[in-house]
């Protein structure tokens, strides 16, 4: 009989509990790298063993919770968002813990990220908010080519070494150690200040720096005597990734305040731009700026921070743009690099040319998460590419086989090859990958690839990479020639490892 009993009242009873344990407003609130503080709300209502509600995220729309279901300790739920036009969802797992939430969330490049949530709030939710009313540009008019970088850029930018720890201070001694340490030689020219820099605004609406950034005009003129150029970033949103001041609504007098400090390079990042325009927008934004950048008549390289959104490749020229993002963000591990480089710019090579780079983001060498080999290999895949060369490392204290890999003149060359082919992979076996572009000079540089984890036997045939015959064969990172070669060559790969190869073909 106790059996029984117990039995009918958990019937009635275990969904109450998980009402009274679920129901209300729950904040995850999290410290990112850039020093932002940033929090994701979800409003929910236990009902039996499912739950409705919705997500708040930052610089993302509200989404309704969708396939909720409660069972035992854990929950599941999906979210749909319109994701620039296509429908995307993300499925969540989490588990109660202690009165707290735990929500397992997908990372980029498949990894798995928890959010520990807390209850601030008991009360049931009330309707999602309405959908924010969005700004939609007309068409904008094409932005004239203005003329910079014939050669994909070179330099350093503050993001994946500093965040918000870049200060005019880092910025003075990285300009010191490039001009002294062999990377100015060897093409490197850009000192690029990425995200939290910016205060507000004054009375007038200029953009003010924060206190990292006494004088930002001093500062360039510090750079510049170097012979070095001052790169700086803003959004096209009110806000930037990080929540400092964006060039919303202000984009040409940003413009001019950038000319008037002496910049030279623009990095233009989408971030809450989401919030405020509808996405048929994102080119017009973009070129507003762009044209906003030809008007100050100041040089300044124009790069789009779009994470190759709306098939940014086919429309990014047309809005003065010299180099374009291709991908989300790059992280210091061959997962992510590997990803990015090979996987997502296999279709890209028709669209680099002089003045106009596809980018799969800034380099990691030397940032400690992937060995020498792996960098090697990171930095021969990118010259390949034709890609923008932007160091990412303290540039104050590198290691001299990370200098050796970032300062390779012969690689360097392939990456700044005036006639601006990128590569293409040319054939794929497995984890062996072939990847080859044409140079100026009548040669070809051909990358042999193993992305396994075992030694690997390479081979390319010289009518994938575009000839036949004969090839003089050089080896770039060995610095050697290996003689010639008739119709094809193979070599020795270590594992995640790379023979960056330059072949001249003999005869006529």
């Amino acid at each position: 009989m106790r059996i029984l009993l117990t039995a009918v009242l958990s019937l009635f009873l275990i969904p109450a509990v998980y009402a009274a344990d679920f129901t209300g407003h729950w904040v995850a609130t999290t410290h990112a790298p850039d020093g932002a503080v940033r929090e994701t709300s979800l409003w929910l209502k236990a009902e039996g063993n499912a739950f409705t509600g919705y997500m708040s995220a930052r610089n993302q729309d509200d989404a309704t919770v969708s396939e909720a279901k409660i069972s035992g300790d854990d929950i599941s739920f999906s979210v749909v968002r319109d994701y620039y036009g296509e429908a995307r969802k993300s499925s969540f797992t989490g588990t109660f813990v202690n009165g707290g939430l735990t929500l397992h969330t997908p990372g980029p490049n498949g990894q798995r990220r928890d959010l520990v949530f807390k209850r601030v709030s008991s009360d049931p939710p009330g309707p999602m908010p309405a959908p924010r009313a969005k700004l939609k540009l007309p068409a904008a008019a094409p932005v004239r080519y203005n003329g910079l970088a014939k050669t994909p850029p070179m330099g350093w930018n503050s993001w994946n070494k500093f965040r918000n720890e870049v200060s005019d201070k880092l910025v003075r001694e990285t300009a010191d150690a490039m001009a002294g340490n062999g990377m100015k030689a060897a093409g490197y020219q850009y000192i690029n200040i990425d995200d939290t820099w910016e205060a507000g605004r004054d009375a007038r609406g200029n953009i003010l720096t924060n206190k990292k950034f006494p004088d930002m005009k001093a500062l360039a003129d510090y750079v510049h005597s170097k012979g070095l150029k001052l790169g700086i970033y803003s959004s096209p949103g009110p806000k930037t990734c990080a929540d400092y001041e964006g060039s919303f609504k202000h984009e040409e007098q940003d413009a001019k305040t950038f000319a008037s400090w002496g910049i030279d390079y623009l990095k233009y990042d989408w971030c809450s731009a989401s919030l405020v325009y509808d996405y048929h927008s994102m080119q017009a934004a973009y070129a507003k700026m762009g044209q906003a950048l030809l008007d100050v008549g100041r040089p300044i390289v124009y790069g789009l921070c779009q994470y190759g959104l709306l098939k940014s490749e086919e429309w990014a020229p047309a809005v003065g743009g010299n180099l374009w993002r291709t991908t989300g963000d790059i992280s210091d591990n061959w997962e992510s690099m590997s990803h990015i480089g090979f996987d997502q710019q296999a279709d890209m090579a028709p669209y680099a040319g002089p003045g106009h780079w596809n980018d799969p983001d800034m380099l990691e060498v030397g940032n400690g998460g992937m060995s020498d080999v792996e960098y090697r290999t990171h930095m021969s895949l990118w010259s390949l590419l034709a890609a923008p060369l932007l160091a990412g490392n303290d540039l104050r204290s590198v290691p001299p086989g990370v200098m050796e890999i970032l300062t390779n003149k012969e690689v360097i060359a392939i990456d700044q090859d005036r006639l601006g082919k990128q590569a293409r992979r040319v054939s794929k076996d497995g984890d062996n990958e072939v990847w080859a572009r044409p140079l100026s000079d009548g040669s070809y540089a051909i990358g042999l690839f193993n992305r396994g984890t075992a030694s690997a036997k390479v081979a390319v045939r010289w009518k994938d990479a575009g000839f036949s015959g004969a090839g003089a064969v050089r080896d770039l990172w060995a610095h050697a020639n290996l003689g010639s070669s008739v119709d094809t060559y193979s070599a020795d790969v270590a594992p995640h490892g790379v023979v960056l190869l330059k072949v001249r073909k003999a005869g006529p």
